[in-house]
């Protein structure tokens, strides 16, 4: 009875994913043409349900029944309050906003879900921070200072954060159910016809015959894989049960190999063109085209890759790990492979050349997967049955994987209003201009230790719109850039899924690798440390993120590229020979130099590496003598 009772649930999950999922596709070509709430209501309704139907209470309560009974209570609930809101959200806007007793109420029960499908679906820690949040206006009257507030009812609290387009149904979940779905729809797509196995094999024969290989064909791999998928997390479960184990059969130590896994899969979420869901909500926030992020983000992607391919390098070269041996039957040329990929290569570049000719992702995304599907079908010279199940299995598949993302944006909605309703978000970027007295550098380094406690345990997405609504707002008062204080906050959202003591990514790794989670995590923020460095040089040097002349971008992307290599010895601690440590905290210096935009500072950065790179050449001379 219970088999045929998960069996009934499965189907109706996946149902439900389907049916929502090709609604957005129906929505963004135009075939049905609905009104902004429309979507976002009926996209935050079935994704509730799908919650409730997939997410027990309690782990320790899957299974039971009456958890279940008590679910199939929140799946209607979420239904019935969506529904009721469909009927009434036009009538209400049409009067002005005025609400009825009703629609307090039913605000209430949708609050609640929000916040229990939080704890369920991302976890305890999004849940409290915006229950704390929440009810802010109920005790602001009894706080101090600054943080003393007039206070509001739990009814006008309910009717603003239900009823208007800033609470719940604001810019967040307006993002989840236009451009994140899609791109997750396009990513499943790629996913269900191989793009993962043509990425692999890419990867595999561009590295070949290097040391090593393995893990250079995991950089490879993750940052490919990770255009799709967007999540660290998620792209360590799916790379790394093939390239953890490739990486141990080269010599790698167990925690190493998870270490460089969830440090290469964590940068997937900052490589354009497809970057993780929070940068399209960084679009929406700041105001900017999607292409002027992919813009930003492009040198210090390719730089916080180039640093993993110098660790994993020097940390081979420093373990006397040797080149693995080429298979026999390994004879297939790379342009061989790219022709055979063709498929998975076209899509990509109508979606790029869509959005570069100014049109919105969501749409682009939407031609890629019709090309995708015709490419499919010119390579493989089939439309059958099975064309049309995957497909259904992509898009059901894609729309699952936005369940976490989508909550996750309805809860981060009820940061927002609240920080707006109350006026909460102008006293905290008070206190963070006041604690840094004004200074900008000050002010960076509170905002990231922010950034890293608050980003701990949260998904990246829940993590950057906690952050773009509480912290970024300050570094714009103190003269930042508004794109780059969102590029620097989004940074660290991402990054602090390696950062222990909570390193989410590094746990998955862990149980990947079989290492311990704690060696893996502080493994892992030594070999990513250089992503902890460059969201600093946005602000002293805004060429990385190609805002400048042509002769400034490409000295500080050449200059940058010398301070990541001098970052990465400084980790390893080999460079042709082990280094004392006073030559590796000189190297690191000489990367900050480097690294830091201008000609005085490169300068200094360049002399203390030929400095290092003298005495290493001495030191060598002076070992072949004596031998």
């Amino acid at each position: 009875m219970a088999e045929k009772f998960d069996n009934g649930l499965d189907w109706t999950v996946s149902i439900l994913a389907f049916g929502i999922g090709a609604f957005h596709l129906l929505n963004v070509s135009g075939i049905i043409v609905l009104s902004t709430a429309d979507i976002r209501i009926v996209h935050l309704m079935t994704m509730l349900a799908m919650l409730f139907l997939t997410r027990p209470t309690l782990k320790r309560l899957d299974g039971n029944l009456p958890d279940r009974l008590f679910s199939l209570v929140l799946v209607a609930a979420s239904v019935a309050s969506g529904i009721y809101l469909l009927s009434r959200w036009q009538d209400i806007a049409m009067s002005g906003g005025e609400t009825e007793a009703l629609d307090a109420w039913v605000g209430i029960v949708l609050l609640a879900l929000v916040l229990e499908g939080a704890r369920r679906g991302v976890g305890a820690a999004l849940a409290i921070i915006c229950l704390v949040f929440f009810t802010y206006p109920f005790y602001s009257a009894w706080l101090p200072g600054v943080l003393q507030g007039r206070g509001y009812s739990l009814t006008r609290m309910s009717e603003f954060l239900t009823t208007t387009s800033q609470g719940v149904y604001g810019i967040p979940l307006g993002v989840s159910s236009t451009y994140i779905i899609l791109f997750a729809i396009f990513g499943a797509f790629l996913s269900e016809f191989g793009a993962g196995d043509f990425f692999f094999r890419l990867a595999s024969r561009l590295t070949r015959n290097m040391r090593a290989a393995g893990a250079k064909t995991a950089v490879i791999f993750s940052a490919l894989l990770g255009m799709i998928s967007g999540s660290a997390a998620g792209n360590v479960a799916v790379t790394g049960t093939l390239t953890i184990p490739m990486m141990k059969r080269e010599g790698y130590q167990s925690h190493q190999a998870g270490a460089i896994e969830a440090v290469v899969s964590t940068g997937g979420q900052i490589m354009p063109p497809v970057m993780g869901a929070a940068a399209f909500l960084m679009a929406e926030i700041v105001g900017t085209p999607y292409t002027q992020i992919m813009r930003a983000a492009l040198v210090p992607a390719l730089l916080f890759f180039a640093s993993l391919f110098f660790v994993v390098h020097l940390q081979a070269a420093r373990s006397g790990l040797k080149p693995m041996a080429r298979p026999e039957n390994d004879t297939e040329p790379v342009w061989m492979i790219i022709a055979k990929g063709g498929q998975f290569i076209i899509p990509f570049v109508t979606l790029i050349a869509m959005m570069l000719n100014g049109y919105s992702p969501f749409k682009a995304s939407f031609v890629a997967i019709l090309v995708l599907l015709a490419a499919h079908v010119i390579w493989t010279r089939q439309i059958d049955r099975n064309l049309f199940i995957r497909s259904a299995r992509a898009i059901a598949n894609g729309s699952k994987s936005v369940i976490p993302i989508a909550i996750a944006c309805a809860a981060a909605g009820i940061i927002a209003g609240t920080l707006g309703i109350t006026g909460l978000g102008s006293k905290i970027s008070g206190l963070i201009i006041s604690a840094s007295g004004g200074i900008a550098i000050i002010a960076l380094l509170l905002t990231m230790a922010t950034a890293i406690i608050l980003g701990m345990g949260l998904p990246t997405t829940a993590a950057y719109l906690i952050l773009a609504t509480v912290v970024a707002p300050a570094l714009s008062k103190l003269g930042v850039p508004m794109l780059t204080a969102h590029m620097f906050v989004f940074f660290f959202g991402c990054v602090s899924t390696i950062t222990p003591p909570v390193a989410l990514a590094s746990y998955v790794a862990a149980g990947i690798a079989g290492a311990d989670i704690n060696k893996v995590g502080w493994t892992a923020f030594f070999y990513g440390i250089t992503s902890f460095i460059l969201p600093y040089m946005f602000f002293f040097g805004p060429a990385l993120m190609l805002d400048g002349t042509f002769p400034e971008i490409g000295l500080a992307a050449a200059s940058g590229l010398l301070g990541t290599f001098c970052i990465a010895t400084f980790v390893v601690g080999y460079l042709k020979t082990a280094l004392p440590m006073g030559q590796r905290i000189v190297l690191a210096i000489a990367g900050l130099a480097l690294l830091h935009q201008g000609i005085a500072t490169d300068a200094a950065g360049l002399g203390l590496l030929a400095l290092i790179l003298f005495i290493g050449r001495i030191g060598v001379k002076t070992a072949n003598r004596e031998n």
